[in-house]
């Protein structure tokens, strides 16, 4: 069964203890390459997603921390006959609404990718090269309105299709829609609604790109 797996960072600092060396170390791993860092959207502040910090361990035969093992991938079945669809990056802070919106895109093929907060959404939507992102507007830290303007920033980012979805007011919504977004959904939606969106988004970004 698929699993809601919300990316986790991790700070320099956080590393440095696992590894037990100085953060200043983990800086320099950083600036040299030897750890894959991102920075925070907005900020100078470094964060490391949780599977490149495990793939460095791997890579330099360091020793694994215990207190991440439960954290290593498992591996995963994959139907090598089936063609995955588009992928779809979920930014939503509450669980119930990732589970729901994966259950009905799962279903139907889409490859999905989850992120909780603004600062993950930030680093997601470039390490995982979303066609369509689902996004909430009510999260802590960086809301959803800010990882709307810092994607419509990013001319990288231009051919990404923006489902809002939101239990906000309608003018927030069409706040929303000025600041760059493709289409609203409010809060509760019904399934059929959901589907309906994503699948005209995506052939509508298709039909474009032709």
């Amino acid at each position: 069964m698929e699993q809601d797996v919300v990316m986790k960072t991790l700070k320099p600092g956080e590393i440095a203890a696992y590894c037990d060396v100085h953060h200043r170390t983990v800086s320099r791993w950083i600036a040299n390459g030897q750890l894959k860092g991102h920075k925070l959207p907005g900020r100078g502040n470094y964060r490391v997603l949780l599977e490149d910090f495990l793939r460095f361990l791997h890579q330099q035969k360091m020793p694994m921390p215990e207190a991440l093992m439960p954290h290593q991938p498992e591996p995963v079945a994959v139907d090598v006959a089936v063609t995955p669809k588009e992928r779809v990056l979920v930014i939503d802070d509450e669980q119930s609404y990732r589970n729901a919106i994966r259950r009905v895109l799962f279903s139907e093929g889409y490859q999905l990718d989850f992120a909780a907060d603004g600062f993950q959404a930030g680093v997601k939507v470039f390490s995982a090269k979303p066609d369509l992102i689902t996004l909430d507007l009510s999260m802590p830290g960086l809301d959803g309105f800010e990882v709307l303007r810092f994607i419509r920033q990013q001319p990288e980012l231009a051919a990404v299709k923006i489902l809002v979805i939101s239990g906000l007011a309608q003018t927030e919504l069409e706040k929303a829609k000025m600041l760059g977004a493709d289409a609203v959904l409010g809060k509760p939606f019904e399934n059929q609604q959901l589907l309906q969106q994503v699948q005209h988004l995506l052939q509508s970004g298709a039909s474009h790109a032709e």
